[in-house]
């Protein structure tokens, strides 16, 4: 990962963004750790109906989702809240949360997470959800625990 003294000014031009694909959802890797110096990532998140991660939190990054298409839930303070799109939702980072497609068609979202990596969460995961067969969910969730990711117990 390059560090903050490395940030330096950089465009992605449209169409150029690096897509990851996993969990069921699609990825465009607008800015990362390598072009913001570490700084954060940021990515457009592609849902489908019904779609959404587990309840989680993040034990290293801050996370502020802008819904730009379709119908989406949060979980916040263990409630379920829909917004409409042109919202924006800030989760620091300790806290549990989730988002969810409850629309029929698909969910867009503008995604910051602060400081960068969680694209290489999402990098080596998508290698796990290539395997044939699917991805070992036993290997997504240390995965997830390098990455600080804690996921909720129902």
């Amino acid at each position: 990962m390059s560090t903050i003294d490395t940030a330096k000014p950089w465009i992605t031009l449209a169409g150029h963004s690096r897509v990851i694909h996993a969990f069921g959802e699609q990825m465009y890797i607008h800015l990362g750790a390598e072009e913001t110096g570490g700084r954060y990532c940021m990515f457009t998140e592609v849902t489908s109906p019904g779609g959404g991660p587990p309840p989680h939190h993040h034990t290293g990054e801050d996370e502020w989702f802008h819904v730009l298409e379709g119908r989406a839930a949060f979980l916040k303070d263990g409630e379920w809240v829909e917004v409409p799109p042109g919202s924006t939702v800030f989760i620091p980072r300790g806290t549990v949360h989730s988002f969810k497609n409850v629309g029929d068609t698909p969910l867009k979202q503008l995604i910051t997470v602060a400081p960068a990596g969680i694209e290489t969460f999402f990098a080596r995961c998508a290698e796990e959800f290539k395997k044939p067969g699917g991805p070992d969910m036993e290997r997504i969730l240390a995965i997830s625990a390098e990455h600080g990711i804690v996921f909720s117990r129902p």
